[in-house]
C-alpha cells in the first residue's frame, strides 16, 4: 500500500498491542489544506481516515473516514479513497462502527500488507 499511495515503506508504522493503530505519512496535499501534512491514520474502532496535523503537537483534524464494512480493507481500496479525498476534497463522513472483532494476530498480519506490499 505504501507504493500505491506513493510513499516509501519507512513512512508507514503500525502497532498491535492493547490498542491497534497505524499511520501512513502521505506526500500528496489537498488544496483545502495545502500547508498541512496529510496522513492516513487507523485504529480498530474507526478504521482508516485521512487527517491533517495543523502544527507539530496539535491534535489531528480528520478530513474523511473510509466508509466500508471491513476494519482492515484492501490496500487498493484505501489508496482509491486517498486519491478521491485529494482530488475532490473530503466527503462528509463520520467514523464507521465495525461490528466484527478481529483478533490481534489477524490484525497484525493484515496491517503488515500496508507496509510491505503495493496492494
Amino acid at each position: 500500500m505504501a507504493d500505491a499511495v506513493g510513499v516509501p515503506a519507512d513512512a508507514t508504522w503500525f502497532e498491535v498491542s492493547d490498542t491497534a493503530t497505524a499511520y501512513v505519512g502521505l506526500t500528496t496535499r489537498w488544496s483545502g489544506r495545502s500547508g498541512d501534512d496529510l496522513m492516513l491514520v487507523w485504529n480498530e474502532q474507526s478504521g482508516w481516515a485521512v487527517a491533517v496535523e495543523p502544527a507539530p503537537g496539535d491534535a489531528l483534524v480528520v478530513l474523511a473516514y473510509f466508509a466500508g464494512t471491513d476494519v482492515v480493507p484492501a490496500p487498493t481500496a484505501v489508496a482509491r479513497f486517498v486519491s478521491d479525498v485529494v482530488a475532490d476534497g473530503p466527503p462528509r463522513s463520520s467514523a464507521p462502527v465495525f461490528s466484527a472483532q478481529v483478533g490481534r494476530p489477524e490484525l497484525a498480519a493484515r496491517l503488515a500488507e500496508y507496509s510491505y506490499h503495493a496492494g
